[in-house]
């Protein structure tokens, strides 16, 4: 799961509470889902938070959540703005990625703490809604180093300008006072311009930046396969190289009191909402936010050719739910004026429509999450209280009990708590690359783990891609993330694998898995071997253990799982290469095997 670093005085400080202490902090931040992990080397919080609610990706949108909670804000709030004076005009722009928004938000007085949340909102959008930016970036900018203005974007050699003028904020030209705000989005040959990247100290063109700059490099692959690269440039010369790198020329640091903030990208309803969600921030601190128009020219590539965009949009959608459905869902009676309490305390409004107990809640533009009227549900959950909800059983005329799965899976979690192992829980969805890649393990191959995969259709990240095929992934995801742990660590988990099979009528097959990983100085072999001995005589199964290949493990000291003559699964120490790629250095033995294996 993605974290975010927090400050906990500047926690206390946006929401207002200075009299929280540490305790009360996480107690508060866990009703709102957010996982207290440890803290930094700074004393800063590290909170795990669920990828849906990327508002809260910085200290300023959870301090906006904890304010609604305690009830110090109340209902929609959407910030003022200023009409537009600058314009981004788009043309010629590489097909690959052909979309740009923008905004401008002036009157900031940044401190370390601040640019610093800043920059983690940024990169953390990124990984998120953006997927590595490959689906949208966002670029900050100094807005007093810049200059509007028709762009030249033919040149072949660099304007003086773009590598002299670091220090000033354009030059001092009277006639260029005069000049129409104007910033270009446009693509260019790679080797054609130049200009000075962040981190930097000469110029350099795009071509030169992928092959030489140590943060070139990292994101040479999102335009490898373009001709012509994004380029965005104002009356000077070329100052961003998206999604790559900014220029230094319009370096934010902490003497910036205004920005021009922009995000280019594949998707235009993606990258609007990833600007919501920062003016929302930078408004928190204080910034007035100033609209910018974005205009595609008629040659433009993509959907809008033609079209006259104001940007940011702010506006708010609405959901409709009936009060039936609220009350059927969260199982409490409420009245009208708890439903719209409560609406206020969840960040949201709520009014009445012409149908009788029907209800229009208004979501502000920040809540990218809200897609359903679940969503409007869950909020007015949360607002209420789900730790202050009393069970009572449903008014059937039959009492549940546990499935025959269910039981199985009991027993063998208390075989295995019994052995030593520490039970997780952890996501289905996965990455191809986290599933397959970084255990050496090839999609549609034979091996356990090897299924073809079950992807999504529209994922909302790119850290959750796929159903997992199986469950040490997942496992090896934890020990590499429990390096600063003392050992030994071993870890097991029962829980779903799926992988395409066209002959059920799902077009997937699904089975339940047992997964278990014993991680120390001297692990081998022999410690997963005897494990699973001891669940197999556990369960009456006759267990065999002949030697096999597989690309996680080590040749040799890799063997099947046979339970009653029939194989369901795979036993041995982890290659070294994956415990490399997992940042691992103590040896790793595991085992894998259907749960059904077990009946």
């Amino acid at each position: 799961m993605p974290t975010v670093d927090i400050d906990p005085d500047e926690l206390r400080e946006l929401t207002g509470h200075s009299d929280k202490s540490d305790d009360e902090l996480r107690d508060d931040l866990f009703s709102l889902g957010l996982e207290y992990e440890g803290e930094t080397d700074e004393g800063h919080f590290e909170l795990e938070f669920a990828p849906d609610r990327l508002d809260r990706l910085s200290v300023e949108g959870i301090a906006r959540s904890l304010r609604y909670d305690y009830g110090d804000d109340r209902g929609v709030y959407v910030p003022s703005t200023n009409d537009p004076e600058w314009t981004i005009e788009v043309e010629d722009t590489p097909p690959e990625r052909p979309y740009v928004t923008g905004a401008i938000v002036r009157g900031l007085d940044l401190d370390e703490s601040s640019l610093d949340s800043l920059i983690q909102l940024q990169e953390k959008l990124h990984a998120t809604m953006g997927r590595k930016r490959a689906k949208g970036a966002i670029g900050v900018h100094d807005l007093t180093m810049l200059k509007g203005g028709a762009a030249n974007v033919t040149a072949s050699t660099p304007r003086d300008e773009a590598v002299g003028d670091l220090d000033s904020p354009a030059g001092e030209d009277d006639e260029r006072e005069a000049v129409e705000k104007t910033i270009t989005y446009t693509g260019i040959d790679p080797d054609s311009e130049e200009f000075v990247p962040l981190e930097g100290d000469r110029a350099m063109t795009p071509a030169e930046v992928t092959e030489e700059h140590h943060i070139g490099v990292e994101y040479a692959d999102l335009v490898a396969e373009m001709d012509r690269v994004p380029a965005i440039y104002d009356s000077i010369g070329l100052f961003s190289f998206p999604p790559v790198i900014n220029g230094k020329r319009t370096e934010v640091d902490t003497g910036s009191r205004d920005l021009f903030i922009e995000m280019t990208g594949t998707d235009q309803w993606t990258i609007d909402h990833m600007l919501s969600i920062v003016c929302y921030a930078l408004d928190a601190r204080g910034g007035t936010v100033e609209e910018v128009t974005v205009e595609y020219t008629d040659g433009a590539p993509g959907e809008y050719a033609g079209r006259s965009f104001v940007r940011p949009d702010l506006g708010t959608k609405t959901k409709t739910v009936s009060h039936d459905r609220i009350e059927t869902i969260l199982g409490v009676d409420l009245d009208k004026r708890e439903i719209g309490d409560l609406a206020d305390r969840a960040g949201l409004d709520a009014s009445e429509t012409d149908t009788d107990g029907v209800y229009e809640f208004e979501i502000p533009p920040y809540r990218v999450d809200v897609l359903h009227p679940i969503d409007v549900i869950d909020d007015l959950g949360r607002a209420y209280g789900f730790n202050t909800l009393e069970p009572r059983y449903p008014d059937v005329s039959t009492v549940g009990g546990r499935h025959d799965r269910s039981k199985l899976e009991r027993a063998t979690r208390d075989v295995l708590v019994g052995l030593g192992f520490e039970d997780l829980l952890n996501f289905y969805m996965i990455s191809e690359e986290e599933n397959y890649e970084r255990l050496q393990v090839t999609p549609g191959s034979d091996a356990v783990g090897g299924g073809d995969p079950v992807t999504i259709q529209e994922p909302y990240s790119e850290d959750y891609t796929m159903l997992r095929s199986w469950a040490l992934p997942s496992i090896m995801l934890v020990l590499e993330n429990n390096t600063h742990r003392s050992y030994p660590q071993d870890l097991a988990e029962i829980g779903l694998a799926a992988e395409v099979d066209e002959s059920t009528n799902t077009n997937v097959a699904e089975h339940r898995t047992v997964a278990a990983a014993v991680a120390r100085h001297d692990a081998s072999y022999e410690d997963a071997k005897t494990r699973l001995q001891a669940i197999a005589a556990n369960f009456g199964k006759e267990l065999a253990t002949p030697p096999i290949d597989h690309p996680t493990f080590i040749d040799g000291r890799t063997a099947a799982v046979e339970l009653d003559g029939e194989t369901v699964g795979v036993v041995g120490e982890i290659d070294p290469a994956v415990l490399v790629e997992h940042d691992l250095e103590v040896p790793v033995a595991a085992f894998e095997f259907r749960l059904d294996a077990l009946e």
